[in-house]
């Protein structure tokens, strides 16, 4: 069985989105314009997708190693451009999507640590591939909800980071002895079966950082567990992203790269980005039929987690039938609290 606490926090169908009713900048931003579920009757009945897009109704990521500057980036360039800012993902995004007062504990969103993982890379628990995986789902999850976002309102959604470019990291682990060729196999599988729902981004921008300087920048973090990352793991996150990322998204997506200085001037990034035709790519051949049943995909964020969820074991990432039991009770009594004293009356409908 294996670990994916998704099953538990994940609401099905509207009930988890109908709170919202106003464009948002941060959270969840699925549904912002209706209250009731789209479906096939609503296409029957005139919906179109087409109709709302504008020119920079698209998908834009910004990747790069760490401490690179891709976040003040794509924040700049939402503001720029006129589209939504979503943040990187983190191990705690389903509180937000299930919209939790605080943050649950580690036991309910993956039983992985992203502060362990940089103290204890080699930790024998098996944290480093569990927080691998489940940082694949959160991404595949954020970018199922700015799909939505895009194809519900026309916004165009600017994000940190992709599922299509999670996989640097996978690379990058196991060249540096972190997970095993198992994890490696059992990441690939969950991968081919998942990533192929999605149309890849319109368009990645790569932050060009050398890991030297990214390794500087971390030791003057204030998080402390930021201060010892290796060099050789810094680098090989930018020897994946040059030699297999780009390469290959770049037969998809368009693919513009700047050095840290030059993304200083957002007004030439945007430039640049207005002469890009965006000719290439699956996105060029989609339309409202395509685009429907693209919607109703990315509307049900339980059809999107299962997809990570195989049969198969392997002891980093599958627990036990008792184990599984007694955490997800443990769960309905922390749901419990919270519907008890009214802070979340929309919350997990599914758990009674």
């Amino acid at each position: 069985m294996a670990l994916r606490f998704a099953r538990l926090l994940l609401p099905t169908g509207a009930a988890a989105f109908k709170a919202g009713r106003h464009v948002r900048t941060a959270g969840i931003h699925t549904c912002t314009v209706r209250n009731l579920k789209y479906g096939w009757l609503a296409f029957v009945l005139g919906e179109r997708t087409t109709a709302r897009f504008k020119q920079n109704s698209k998908i834009f990521c910004v990747d790069g190693n760490l401490a690179s500057g891709k976040g003040a980036l794509a924040q700049k360039l939402a503001d720029r451009l006129g589209m939504l800012y979503m943040p990187e993902a983190d191990t705690h995004y389903l509180d937000i999507m299930t919209k939790e007062p605080t943050p649950l504990d580690t036991a309910y969103n993956g039983k992985c640590s992203l502060e362990r993982f940089y103290m204890e890379p080699k930790d024998k628990d098996g944290n480093s591939y569990r927080l691998q995986s489940w940082m694949y789902l959160m991404r595949l999850l954020q970018y199922s909800d700015a799909i939505e976002h895009l194809l519900t309102t026309g916004q165009g959604v600017v994000l940190e980071r992709s599922p299509f470019s999670d996989m640097v990291f996978l690379e990058a682990m196991f060249s540096q002895g972190y997970i095993r060729k198992e994890c490696v196999d059992h990441y690939n599988e969950i991968k081919s079966i998942s990533l192929c729902e999605f149309l890849p981004p319109h368009l990645v921008i790569y932050v060009d950082s050398p890991a030297e300087e990214v390794q500087k920048k971390l030791k003057a973090s204030e998080k402390p567990y930021l201060h010892n990352v290796p060099l050789s793991y810094l680098k090989s996150i930018e020897t994946v992203y040059k030699k297999t990322f780009l390469p290959k998204i770049s037969e998809e997506a368009e693919v513009l790269s700047y050095d840290v200085t030059q993304i200083q001037d957002v007004e030439k990034v945007a430039e640049d980005i207005e002469y890009l035709k965006f000719e290439k790519g699956p996105w060029v051949d989609q339309d409202d039929v395509t685009y429907h049943h693209m919607r109703v995909l990315v509307e049900d964020k339980q059809r999107v987690a299962n997809m990570t969820c195989i049969p198969r074991y392997l002891p980093e990432v599958t627990i036990g039938a008792h184990e599984f039991d007694r955490d997800y009770y443990s769960f309905k009594s922390v749901c419990a609290i919270f519907c008890s004293t009214d802070l979340l009356p929309h919350i997990h409908p599914k758990i009674s």
